[in-house]
Formats: structure tokens, C-alpha cells, sequence
């Protein structure tokens, strides 16, 4: 069965397109199966893939209102190897025009599900190994129904204060979707982003959400790099643009972390630095700091090492 994984966070700029598109193009690379959907009205993920939205004749809003199944939707043979349920501005409407319809949460899940089990040329094997859902930065019906239609939620967190502020709404939104219309969600993970190790802040920050998450965090952290943001003006994922490039260290590293594989030969610009006496553990309820119910963690994700210590600083960042 295929993994589904809701890549989620209200607060914009903290890395979701980019870690849905790299980590996807990652677990391509390693041999899976991605399906990537575009659930953010803005298709900045459709155009990372050099999907040109302005022609298509149907997106993800065709999904939901019911006027397309998956299957006519998806887009396939791109050059990242993934295929790509893309979006469309017309999507930022799609909130209001389903407000009357019953069970507006679910229609997503209800879609995929269909998709999903009426793939008999699959044979034994699921047509997916992943599906990566981009959530808009909000938490509105978009990111309800990617909640609802996930297994499991990865969190990408900006290494900056104000990025620790929405956490709090994020985890109740989680949970609330849990309890009541989804009871396989659990939390993966926290992806730490745009990390800067020249300032004293990210180092504090990123010790902080270690300090505060313990395992729940993974140990690869993605660093700032200007290779990540050139890539989507060029309409092509890191692994095709700079595949040498820190961004690509560190996508890599989370692809590895994310399928349990032990981490690559240590190099002085790959991911986070961690402990060579690092075991599997049994992971812990994914506490919430601002109330007394925890959340229980994905089984399938591989147990983290206890927090890394925030890595020193690398040589100077390639351009």
C-alpha cells in the first residue's frame, strides 16, 4: 500500500513545495513510485515540474468538484520520473463552491481511494510507493481534505522564531482531524528548513525545536542553498539541476532517513552530523506543547537518533 504523506505547515515560505518536490524526486531515484498533488491554488509545485498550468484542461480542482476522476487528471511522463496531480488557480475558488456539499472533507480520499484500487495492471505491487500532497499555507478545506486523504504528516519548520508560533494550531488542526475524521493520521515528522549555520539564531532555533521534539524530529536538516531556489525557474527538481549541490545532500539524506536506509559515508557537506552510537528506538507520543493529548507517530518512518547537535559551519555554500 502506498505511503501517503500530507506535507503540511499555515505558515508560507518554510519549504513545503520544495521539500514535496526534492524529497519525491529523491525516493524516485531510490526506486520508488511518486505521485506528487498540487493542493495549493498558487501550482508552484506544478511549475517546479515545467507543468504549464495556464494550458491544461484539467487540475485538481476538476477533482474535486467531480467533474474528472484521477485517472484524467495526472500527469505523467515528466522528466523528474513522477507523476503529478497538478494544480490550478481555479482552485482558490473550489473552498467556496463546496461549502453546501456533504462530506466536503473527504471527497479527496473517496477520489484516491478509487484511483488507487482500480489499478488491477499493478498486479501485487501498490501502483505508488508514495503519494506526496503539497497543502496550501492554510488550514482551510484544502489542507482538511489532504489531512484526511494522508496517512501520515511531515511538517517542514523554518529554522527562524516565528516559525515555532503556529505549531501550537497545527497539532490541534491534526489532532481534531484525527479524532474525528481520520483515524490512521499520525505525525511523522519535523523537517527543520532553511537552516543557516553562520547565524547564531538557526543554531539556537534548531536546538530549540531538538530540545522540545526529541526524536520527532529527523536528523537531516535542509540547508539554505541557492542551487533549491534556482531549480523551479528552470522547471526542474534539484536531483536534474544541481544534483552535487548541498540542496541535494540534504534532500538525499531525508529520502534515506524517510525509507529507514542507513546514512550515506559521512562527507564534510552532506546532512546533519549524527551520533555514531545512534539506535533504533521506540518512538515516543509526539507531544503537544500546548495541551495534554499526545500524538501518536508513524510506525513505518524509521526511530531518530536523540537530537543532533546544530552543525558547525560548512564551507563556503556553492552558487
Amino acid at each position: 500500500m502506498a505511503r501517503r504523506i500530507a506535507i503540511i505547515n499555515q505558515k508560507g515560505g518554510c519549504g513545503k513545495t520544495t521539500t514535496t518536490v526534492n524529497l519525491g524526486a529523491h525516493l524516485t531515484g531510490l526506486g520508488k513510485r511518486v505521485l506528487l498533488i498540487d493542493l495549493d491554488p498558487q501550482a508552484n509545485l506544478s511549475m517546479h515540474v515545467n507543468i504549464g498550468v495556464a494550458g491544461l484542461n484539467a487540475s485538481v480542482y476538476n477533482l474535486l468538484t467531480g467533474t474528472e476522476a484521477v485517472e484524467e487528471v495526472v500527469v505523467r511522463g515528466l522528466s523528474c520520473g513522477m507523476d503529478v496531480v497538478p494544480s490550478h488557480i481555479d482552485l482558490a475558488g473550489a473552498e467556496l463552491e463546496l461549502a453546501g456539499t456533504v462530506g466536503r472533507e473527504t471527497i479527496l480520499k473517496e477520489r484516491l481511494d478509487q484511483f488507487l484500487a482500480a489499478r488491477p495492471e499493478a498486479g501485487p505491487d501498490p501502483a505508488y510507493d508514495f503519494v506526496l500532497l503539497d497543502c496550501p499555507p492554510s488550514l482551510g478545506l484544502l489542507s482538511i481534505n489532504a489531512l484526511t486523504a494522508a496517512h501520515e504528516v511531515f511538517i517542514p519548520l523554518q529554522t527562524e522564531f516565528f516559525a515555532l508560533q503556529g505549531m501550537t494550531k497545527l497539532l490541534d488542526v491534526v489532532q481534531l482531524v484525527r479524532l474525528r475524521l481520520n483515524r490512521s493520521l499520525q505525525i511523522g515528522g519535523i523537517i527543520p528548513c532553511l537552516f543557516d549555520p553562520r547565524t547564531l539564531l538557526s543554531r539556537e532555533v534548531l536546538s530549540e525545536i531538538q530540545r522540545h521534539y526529541g526524536r520527532q524530529v529527523f536528523r537531516s536538516v535542509i540547508r539554505k542553498n541557492v542551487k533549491l531556489a534556482e531549480a523551479p525557474s528552470h522547471g526542474r527538481t534539484i536531483l536534474e539541476y544541481a544534483p552535487e549541490s548541498h540542496g541535494a545532500a540534504d534532500y538525499r539524506a531525508l529520502a534515506r532517513e524517510v525509507l529507514g536506509l542507513p546514512p550515506e559515508e559521512a562527507a564534510p557537506e552532506t546532512a546533519t552530523p549524527e551520533p555514531a552510537e545512534a539506535v533504533a528506538a521506540p518512538r515516543p507520543a509526539f507531544a503537544d506543547p500546548a495541551g495534554d493529548a499526545p500524538l501518536p507517530l508513524g510506525g513505518e518512518t524509521a526511530a531518530r537518533a536523540e537530537p543532533a547537535p546544530a552543525p558547525g559551519t560548512p564551507d563556503q555554500a556553492r552558487v
